[in-house]
C-alpha cells in the first residue's frame, strides 16, 4: 500500500518537517515559517512570543524581513488589528483570527495601518492562531497574504489550526534551546542543561539519548526496556507504545497526524506525567552529531503536579476547548477565583464567566468545583 501524501498534502507534510527540525535547531525556524507560508501560496509568516515576566521576541519568514524591522521601528503602535483583538478578547473564543474578526472592508480601505504600512510590502490579509508551549508563555503564529488574493476561507483557517499544534509541541523545546548557547556548548550539552526531560528515539524506539532531567523519571513513571522507552503501569504500556511508534516510523503519514499528548499515571505519587512525542525526518539531521543522526523521535515528559494550574494546551486538547476557554478553565480549576483569573489574563471579569461558561457546556459540568475535580485527574478526561 502507497502510504506517500497526495500531491496536496505534500505542502503540509513539508511545513510540519520544517517544524520539527527547528525544535532542536531554533535558528531553523525562519524557514519553517517560509515553509507554513507555502502551504497557503503566501508571502510570509511570523511568529511573536511573549513570556510572562515581559520578555517578548519575534521570528520572521525571510520575505517578511524588511516589513518587519519597520514594524517594529513605527507601525506596532498603529497595528489595528493587534489592538482590536486584545480589546475584545478575541483570542478567548476565537480558534484562529482573521482580519474579518477584526476590522470592517472600510477600515481595510482606510486605516493607514493598511494604506500605508501593508500597502508598501504588497500585503493585506492574515490569519492567527494563538499557540501555548508552556503555560508562561504566548505565542502567536501568522500567516501573511497579498492583497492580490482573498481573505481567508474556512478550510484554510482549519489548516492553520492544524500546523499551530504542531508548532506549538515544536516550540516546546524549541523556545528553550534559544535561551542556551547551542553553537558554543554543543546540542548534547544545550539539552542537558534544559528544564524539559527529553529523550531522543531511533526507528525501533530505542533510547539514543537522554538527559539529565529524563532520567530521573526512569522508575518513576516510564521504564527502560532493552533500550525501548515503557510505561512504569503495565496498563498504559500499549498507549505509550502505539504513540513512540506513530511518531518513530517510517511513514510520511506520522507528520499528517495530529499531535496529541500521552497521559501517564506515576506509581505510588499524585504527580501525572504528559508525554509529547515529536516525529523527526531524517534528511533534516544530515551533518547532525552522531545521537541526533539516528533520533527518529523526540519525547518531551513533563511532571503534572496536583495543586498548580493544568496545562492549558492539555486542557484544550482533551476537552475540545479554545485555548483562550482553556487558560480560563485550568485557571479556575485550580481554584482561583474569576476575579483573580480576569487580573492574571488582564481581562474583564464579565468576560472571564462568559468563557466559563462555554468550558462548562463543552466540559459537561455546572460548577467550579466539578470543573476542579475533572481537572485533577487529567488521564480520566484522556479516557473520555
Amino acid at each position: 500500500m502507497n502510504d506517500r501524501p497526495a500531491n496536496g498534502e505534500q505542502l503540509f507534510v513539508a511545513a510540519v518537517e520544517a517544524i520539527y527540525h527547528a525544535a532542536t535547531a531554533p535558528d531553523a525556524w525562519p524557514r519553517a515559517l517560509e515553509a507554513i507560508a507555502e502551504v497557503f501560496g503566501d508571502i510570509g509568516a511570523n511568529l511573536i512570543y511573549l513570556r510572562d515576566g515581559g520578555a517578548a521576541g519575534t521570528v520572521v519568514s525571510p520575505s517578511l524581513i524588511a516589513g518587519a524591522a519597520e514594524y517594529q521601528e513605527l507601525w506596532w503602535q498603529h497595528d489595528i488589528r493587534t489592538q482590536r483583538a486584545s480589546e475584545r478578547g478575541y483570542w478567548l473564543s476565537e480558534g484562529i483570527i482573521t482580519d474579518a474578526h477584526l476590522v470592517s472592508e472600510a477600515e481595510m480601505n482606510s486605516h493607514p495601518f493598511y494604506t500605508e504600512f501593508l500597502a508598501k510590502y504588497g500585503l493585506r490579509w492574515s490569519a492567527s492562531a494563538a499557540i501555548s508551549p508552556e503555560p508562561r508563555v504566548h505565542v502567536g503564529l501568522t500567516v501573511q497574504r497579498s492583497a492580490a488574493k482573498s481573505a481567508f476561507t474556512d478550510e484554510e483557517c482549519a489548516k492553520l489550526a492544524r500546523l499551530s499544534h504542531h508548532a506549538e509541541r515544536s516550540l516546546r523545546l524549541s523556545l528553550q534551546l534559544m535561551n542556551a548557547d547551542v553553537a558554543n556548548v554543543g546540542l548534547r550539552n544545550a539539552l542537558d542543561g534544559v528544564g524539559l526531560a527529553v529523550f531522543l528515539l531511533d526507528g525501533l524506539r530505542r533510547v539514543v539519548f537522554s538527559n539529565t532531567a529524563a532520567n530521573r523519571l526512569i522508575g518513576r513513571g516510564l521504564e527502560l526496556f532493552e533500550e525501548r522507552l515503557t510505561a512504569s503501569m503495565p496498563s498504559e504500556r500499549d498507549a505509550l507504545e502505539a504513540a513512540l511508534s506513530a511518531s518513530a516510523g517510517d511513514s510520511p503519514q506520522r507528520f499528517l497526524q495530529p499531535p496529541r499528548p500521552v497521559l501517564l499515571k506515576r506509581p505510588h505519587s499524585q504527580y501525572q506525567l504528559m508525554l509529547y512525542p515529536i516525529p523527526l525526518h531524517p534528511a533534516e539531521r544530515a551533518g547532525a552529531t552522531d545521537f541526533l543522526v539516528r533520533a527518529r523521535a523526540i519525547v518531551i515528559a513533563i511532571e503534572l503536579r496536583p495543586n498548580e494550574p493544568a496545562e492549558p494546551a492539555l486542557v484544550r486538547d482533551l476537552l475540545g476547548l479554545t485555548l483562550g476557554e482553556a487558560r480560563v478553565a485550568a485557571l479556575i480549576g485550580s481554584g482561583v477565583s474569576p476575579k483573580a483569573a480576569a487580573e492574571r489574563l488582564r481581562i474583564a471579569e464579565g468576560t472571564v464567566r462568559t468563557v466559563l461558561k462555554r468550558v462548562f457546556l463543552k466540559a459537561g459540568v455546572s460548577r467550579q468545583s466539578e470543573l476542579a475535580v475533572l481537572l485533577t485527574n487529567m488521564s480520566r478526561i484522556q479516557g473520555r
